[in-house]
């Protein structure tokens, strides 16, 4: 008896820029949303944890190719530092390992923040996914190892403190480059400052390209997907869904995730050229020389990556569609 095959899914393609919720982990929004969409393929760019929330973006399909160049960009992240106590996991989430009675002064954090700005020099959490002799450190902590991090440098542009909090609390704004740790900032301005501290709150807000007006949450792509009375009405009415016209106007393009590139728009010639592993010569007065990457489109569409090299662009990557 022949085997069934397994089920592909649609070749659908493009980024969800999903408004992740508290409590819901990065792996698990991303089988949310390519079940939603019955996507062939779909990853994110950038893991949330499960007690942050905010914008994941989530690729599908083609978009999969485009994920490096999301991890790449900027990020944003307001958040709530908790003072006096420092946690194994510098969140919420784990047990208290150091305390204090000690509470930071506005003017002590303010006059810190310099030495937290620009390029530093940063230890990931004990709790991370770092890979540390191909076992990911999270697994090594919380089997009771200490895990020895090697420091790395970051890079924070910005760092704002927007809110001193009735509770002792003190909420941050920071923009910051690829590997980051919020934890570890909030660990060790703690130790800085002589009282300790953890996140209490996270939530990341841009990740470049993308901004705020970008976001959608799990309910609009179910209201979208089963329309207001939800899968289970359909369901029970037995009849077949409606189309998937309304979730897939939710998408974003592929191409939205290489606006960093330079960009050559192509005849159609040309890019049927292109997508054949071909190389084309670039046409036009303002067309690049020389570029080690950029992006080819054709009738506003994303036709591949490539270099340009002498006025030629030779693809890297050829994108369906």
């Amino acid at each position: 008896m022949a085997r069934r095959g397994k089920k592909k899914g649609r070749p659908v393609s493009g980024w969800v820029i999903l408004d992740k919720p508290v409590g819901m982990g990065s792996t698990e929004a991303v089988s949310k949303v390519k079940w939603l969409f019955q996507a062939e393929k779909a990853g994110h760019a950038g893991t949330l944890d499960p007690l942050a929330s905010g914008m994941l973006p989530i690729a599908l399909g083609e978009a999969t190719k485009t994920v490096p160049y999301v991890q790449d960009g900027a990020k944003v992240y307001r958040f709530a530092v908790a003072w006096g106590e420092e946690r194994s996991t510098d969140d919420l989430e784990g047990p208290v390992t150091k305390s204090s009675e000690k509470r930071p002064a506005e003017e002590e954090i303010r006059a810190l923040l310099p030495k937290y700005t620009g390029v530093i020099m940063q230890a990931p959490p004990q709790f991370s996914a770092i890979k540390i002799a191909g076992e990911r450190a999270y697994d090594m902590a919380r089997s009771g190892e200490v895990v020895e991090i090697p420091e790395r440098e970051v890079e924070i542009g910005r760092f704002d403190l927007l809110e001193m909090r009735p509770d002792g609390s003190t909420v941050f704004e920071i923009e910051c480059g690829k590997g980051t740790y919020v934890r570890s900032l909030a660990r060790d301005m703690g130790r800085d400052l002589g009282c300790f501290g953890h996140i209490a709150e996270l939530r990341r807000t841009e990740v470049d390209p993308f901004t705020p007006e970008d976001f959608v949450t799990v309910a609009e792509l179910e209201a979208a997907r089963f329309g207001e009375a939800g899968q289970a009405a359909w369901e029970e009415a037995g009849k077949p869904l409606p189309d998937f016209g309304a979730i897939d106007d939710l998408l974003i393009d592929t191409g939205a995730a290489l606006e960093c590139l330079p960009q050559v728009a192509l005849s159609d010639e040309a890019a049927q050229k292109i997508r054949l592993g071909n190389p084309v010569i670039i046409r036009g007065r303002d067309a690049p020389v020389e570029a080690e990457e950029a992006c080819a489109t054709a009738r506003g569409r994303l036709v591949a990556i490539g270099a340009i090299e002498a006025g030629m662009f030779k693809p890297k990557r050829v994108f369906v569609g």
